[in-house]
């Protein structure tokens, strides 16, 4: 691809090789990261209150995989251990001399500058795997099942807006759809169709294990006036994941919904090659997930490359929906949620064509200048 991208786009005079090369590689690395596997390494950075810290780690001993069990066991450990000092070598050899000059002074400074902190001992000891939410997923992925059955998967745009409907309806319909695969409204229909018993029994599900100190699921979080029903490839979803002022509720990872291929591939004379890559992956995804054993389906899904789709539910307010389209339809940003936020922002302006004019976004069918980042 980066061979590619030179030969459409010549190196303006005034511009440094490197930059050239650093700028072209990068744009690159945005179409071939659609190849790299869920499995890949990734780096995070959290700042956090204790009291927070401790909900976190119950939902994260609690996770479906192994491995995100196994970070909330290192959080815990971490948060009641001594925390890291970088200061650590340079204060003792600051100890060291005091000490050297006076014994006793020595003694006081090292329990002063060398004492051990412990972030939060007694606060997150006690947070084990959340129950609630582990009884909960047990009882509605059963009924999802029984609810939608062997559906096909019906066809839905990438970006649905979501229109207005009775409290009860979202709940029961949010709940089912963390469990499944099927878009929303498809979801809806099966729920309006099953009458108001099973919408209240879904319902009850819900909060049925709820303890005296857990706060209700994040389906709960009902009520926004913007609600997106979004099927989109997992490495822009990974962009839009970041977006934290609005309610996300995720489907699990998976290969039914097929996969995304920047147009680009084509043009490189490669998208063969990439399809012939992504089928055989798709192909193994499922004998991964067919072995049997502890979590086979949750281990499977490590294979799956970030091109293949994801759906989510976005639910926010009007200004989120503002700030979301104005900031990724940017022309330095990564193509794919750039289609995302515009068909957000076309979403809107057909429902509310007075406000469209208020939103600062860039057209997605413009021409991108491949320099500029």
């Amino acid at each position: 691809m980066f061979r590619y991208l030179i030969s459409i786009t010549p190196k303006p005079a005034e511009m440094k090789q490197e930059a050239y090369d650093r700028t072209l590689r990068a744009r690159a690395f945005d179409i071939s990261r659609y190849l790299l596997p869920l499995a890949t390494n990734t780096s995070l950075g959290e700042i956090v209150n204790a009291r927070t810290l401790e909900s976190q780690v119950a939902h994260l001993l609690a996770h479906t995989h192994k491995e995100v069990r196994q970070l909330g066991g290192l959080l815990k450990q971490a948060a009641a251990s001594p925390a890291y000092n970088v200061n650590q070598e340079v204060l003792r050899e600051l100890v060291e001399q005091i000490r050297a000059a006076s014994p006793e002074l020595g003694e006081r400074a090292e329990q002063e500058l060398l004492r051990e902190v412990r972030v939060a001992p007694t606060l997150v000891k006690y947070a084990n795997p959340n129950q609630y939410e582990l009884e909960t997923r047990r009882e509605l992925r059963q009924v999802a099942s029984e609810l939608m059955g062997n559906l096909p998967i019906a066809a839905s745009p990438i970006v649905d807006l979501l229109g207005e409907e009775p409290l009860e309806v979202e709940l029961a319909t949010t709940l089912i759809y963390e469990h499944s695969h099927y878009p929303y409204r498809q979801i809806r229909q099966a729920v309006e169709a099953a009458g108001e018993p099973i919408r209240r029994e879904i319902i009850d599900l819900g909060l049925r294990h709820r303890g005296g100190h857990d706060e209700m699921l994040r389906p709960f979080c009902a009520g926004q006036q913007f609600r997106f029903d979004i099927l989109m490839d997992v490495g822009g979803f990974r962009d839009m994941h970041r977006h934290r002022r609005c309610i996300q509720i995720g489907q699990e990872f998976t290969t039914r919904h097929g996969y995304d291929a920047p147009q680009e591939l084509e043009a490189a004379g490669v998208r063969k090659k990439y399809d012939a890559v992504m089928q055989q992956t798709a192909e193994a995804v499922e004998q991964l997930a067919s072995l049997g054993g502890a979590e086979a389906q949750e281990n499977s899904q490590y294979a799956i490359p970030l091109g293949f789709r994801k759906r989510t539910l976005f639910k926010m307010d009007f200004a989120e929906v503002v700030y979301i389209s104005e900031l990724r339809t940017g022309p330095a940003g990564h193509f794919s949620y750039r289609n995302v936020a515009y068909a957000m922002y076309q979403a809107l302006a057909k429902k509310y064509p007075a406000l469209a004019k208020y939103l600062r976004v860039h057209d997605v069918r413009e021409p991108v200048d491949l320099l500029k980042r």
